[in-house]
């Protein structure tokens, strides 16, 4: 992947609100770990590349565009697709499904959604924890998703195994827009804490995540950032 390249042409670069999401499309975000995720897995890059919006997912994002197009972007994060979906889905009465995460945490999401979004019909399945699925795996989770038939499919798996996923299987898949938000879900549920407004504004929003869970987070923030912004000034140098 190429970083400038990537922003220039992939990267969704207006407010929420523009997304069609009457028609069918797939939804990613991309930040600096995924990037770097990215250049090392080929799959995971298409399943990027090809993606019909691809959100700017992290303040790494943001300060790529700037300094290597001049260009001023808002991050979008996954938790905030996720509430402009649900609020859109609310007002027009859509099927939502959550496709991932533990049993408690579906039941926590579930009974969210039927106090914040009466009007949305919510279902859900966990497929099993697993590095990879077997095909039969795939199948009992397309069948659940399909059989509910819903407007709105949200993927939490982790990445890149969730928008791997989503890639491989997004011909079967019988949802209008298709959307891979990882550690919303558990954001959601309650069950993580997500960083405050605060944190989110200074763009440090992975600081209070980091404190909380170093063990499974250190990798992207004292290996993911500096290859990032090494990857960064090569490009804006033309090395």
């Amino acid at each position: 992947m190429d970083l400038s390249l990537t922003i220039k042409n992939n990267v969704f670069d207006k407010p929420v609100s523009e997304i069609d999401i009457n028609k069918k499309q797939i939804i990613n975000t991309i930040n600096p770990h995924s990037y770097c995720e990215a250049k090392k897995d080929k799959i995971f890059a298409q399943a990027l590349l090809s993606s019909d919006v691809l959100l700017p997912d992290g303040s790494g994002i943001v300060l790529a565009s700037k300094i290597l197009l001049n260009k001023t972007i808002n991050k979008i994060a996954g938790a905030d697709i996720h509430q402009y979906l649900l609020e859109q889905a609310n007002i027009k009465g859509d099927k939502v499904f959550y496709l991932g995460a533990s049993e408690n945490t579906l039941q926590l999401i579930e009974k969210r959604i039927a106090l914040e979004y009466p009007n949305i019909s919510v279902s859900s399945y966990s497929p099993p924890y697993k590095p990879e699925f077997t095909s039969a795996d795939t199948n009992e989770m397309l069948a659940a998703v399909n059989t509910f038939n819903p407007q709105v499919l949200f993927v939490g798996m982790t990445a890149p195994k969730q928008e791997k996923w989503v890639y491989a299987n997004q011909t079967s898949i019988e949802a209008n827009v298709i959307t891979s938000i990882g550690a919303v879900f558990d954001f959601y549920a309650g069950t993580v804490k997500r960083s405050s407004p605060f944190w989110i504004k200074l763009g440090l929003e992975w600081l209070p995540r980091l404190v909380r869970e170093p063990k499974r987070l250190w990798k992207r923030n004292f290996v993911s950032t500096p290859l990032f912004l090494w990857d960064l000034l090569k490009t804006k140098c033309g090395i």
